[in-house]
Parts: C-alpha cells; sequence; structure tokens
C-alpha cells in the first residue's frame, strides 16, 4: 500500500448526537455502542476437543450519553415522564466527523427510552462542571 493510500482511524471526539425531536446541548461523552451475538453451548458425544457454539439473539449493551448541565431540562423531562408510565420511544444518531467536519459514520438507534438519569457530584473544592448522564435502552444498532 503506498503512503498516499494510508488510512487513518478517525478521532473519537469529533461526534454529535441527534435524538428525534429533543433538542439538546451537545454531548460530551457517549459509552455503550456495542452488539454482542449470544450463544448457546453444546456439547456432542466423542468430541472431547471443542464445544459447539449455537448463535442465538443479538444484544445491544444501553447506551449512556453525557453532557454539561445547562437551562435545558428536557432530558430530565424525558425520563420524569418515563418514570411516571408515560414512555415516549424515541430514534437517534451518533455521528462521526473526521477534521474537516465531513460526516464518515453514523450508528441509528431505535425506540430507546431512558432509563435512568445520574445528576452531577457536587465537591466545593472542585471546579469541574457539573454533569449529567442518561442511560437509554434500546432495539438496536444500525450503520446508516
Amino acid at each position: 500500500m503506498a503512503l498516499d493510500e494510508r488510512k487513518d482511524p478517525f478521532l473519537s471526539f469529533k461526534f454529535h448526537v441527534e435524538i428525534d425531536d429533543l433538542i439538546v446541548a451537545g454531548f460530551s461523552e457517549v459509552s455503550g455502542l456495542q452488539a454482542e451475538i449470544e450463544t448457546e453451548e453444546y456439547k456432542e458425544g466423542g468430541v472431547n476437543d471443542y464445544v459447539h457454539k449455537i448463535p442465538k439473539a443479538a444484544k445491544y449493551a444501553n447506551l449512556v450519553l453525557k453532557r454539561g448541565i445547562t437551562d435545558s431540562d428536557v432530558l430530565w423531562q424525558w425520563h420524569r415522564d418515563a418514570v411516571t408510565g408515560n414512555i415516549k420511544r424515541k430514534t437517534g444518531r451518533i455521528i462521526l466527523y473526521d477534521f474537516q467536519g465531513n460526516e464518515k459514520w453514523r450508528w441509528t438507534f431505535e425506540d430507546a427510552f431512558p432509563v435512568k438519569w445520574s445528576g452531577p457530584d457536587f465537591k466545593a473544592d472542585g471546579s469541574t462542571s457539573a454533569v449529567e448522564s442518561i442511560e437509554l435502552a434500546h432495539h438496536g444498532i444500525k450503520k446508516g
């Protein structure tokens, strides 16, 4: 491969999160972007050098979105609605950009709803931003 064809990995700090009709400030951190295929082990009689692994359903981790607290309480209200039984499922997107601001990857998560909200830890001797996080259960991640 010639040097001019080298493909450097994208950096993880240039991203944007969109969630349906929620207008929220930018998130500082996103975690839980993962998918796993569960397996079931099957031991076959007479085969002693390995165990069969049978694929089952895909399993997706909850997404955790973190941002500095602002005057907007839209994430808090979405979670409070869920607490009172008014579940509002939303579709969201995590978009990764390159240095020039061009979109390079897009992951879409569907039917998401909040299952946990966390507020900031307060310390009188610190000077860090107050951060809230919201954890979302969803029905899977797709590229695009």
